[in-house]
């Protein structure tokens, strides 16, 4: 006689019309050639290896777990966005057609009384004031490459001791400031692009840190002047308005951080910044209160 439960072992429990002789190395169940999947040692089960596949830990995307990775260790995450957003606008730039330039370059007669000026034709675009930080001549890639390098290096160092906030706070209000400063100093039909003056900023934020902290800052000032100068040089076509007001600004920024640095004086800074804030931007609308002052 004949064991039939033993000939039915040697079946797969889900095709019970094939034969085999291989067991799941989980849970012993005799499987088939279509219901084998190899593990480390043997092969598994298709219920084994649903099993195990819900219980294995979730993983995430490498790009993920390297940005919280770098996040976690304090890596000056801003500065590079910043700097990767504007190589990103900088490349579509050079595609022809697109107008991102045009679009987003800066001008007076933006912030103007378009009616008084003779430009009906041009609509109020306040955001320019802004979005001009994230554009550059692309006639000249070294604007762009320098810009960008002195970024780098400050945006480090400030990101690092302001914090990520901060840091990005600076940055737009210095930014703010030399459209401001253009407003000002140039000419109502001036067009500029260019993150020089949010740059500005930032190296006059450091020196009145570095200043008010007992920080040596011979070199910072040598690296001033020197920038400030070659705004002047004739031909160059740089905006030293847009410089020189954003380094004004970033240094009432950088002023009002050391001032207010204490954990209780928080709310104290961010009204300070919010009312700086409302001063430029009020002060960007020269032409729209006095149109004729161009």
């Amino acid at each position: 006689m004949s064991d039939l439960g033993a000939d039915r072992a040697d079946f797969c429990y889900r095709h019970p019309d094939r034969q085999s002789f291989v067991l799941c190395q989980r849970c012993g169940r005799t499987i088939c050639g279509e219901c084998q999947t190899p593990g480390a040692v043997g092969v598994i089960c298709p219920e084994c290896m649903r099993e195990q596949r819900a219980s294995a830990p979730k993983t995430k995307p490498a790009v993920l777990t390297r940005m919280r990775s770098a996040t976690g260790r304090g890596a000056p995450v801003v500065t590079y966005s910043i700097i990767g957003v504007t190589v990103l606008v900088y490349v579509l730039q050079l595609i022809p057609g697109l107008g991102v330039t045009t679009a987003l370059l800066f001008s007076p007669l933006y912030v103007s009384d378009f009616a008084v000026l003779g430009l009906g034709d041009l609509s109020f675009q306040p955001w320019r004031l802004i979005t001009a930080v994230f554009v550059h001549s692309t006639g000249l890639i070294f604007h762009v490459l320098l810009n960008m390098y002195t970024l780098w290096i400050f945006g480090q160092l400030l990101e690092g001791l302001l914090g990520r906030g901060r840091f990005l706070a600076l940055y737009l209000i210095a930014g703010l400031g030399g459209a401001v400063g253009v407003v000002w100093l140039s000419a109502p039909n001036a067009s500029v692009v260019g993150a020089s003056g949010a740059i500005f900023g930032l190296m006059g934020a450091f020196l009145v840190i570095q200043r008010r902290l007992g920080g040596n800052t011979t070199q910072l000032f040598v690296l001033l002047a020197i920038n400030l100068v070659i705004g002047f040089v004739p031909g160059w076509n740089i905006a030293w308005q847009a410089h020189l007001g954003g380094l004004v600004v970033g240094a009432l920024v950088g002023l009002i951080y050391v001032e207010t640095r204490k954990r209780h004086q928080t709310g104290l800074q961010i009204a300070l910044l919010i009312g700086l804030t409302l001063v430029l931007i009020v002060a960007s609308l020269r032409y729209l209160y006095f149109p004729l002052a161009g």
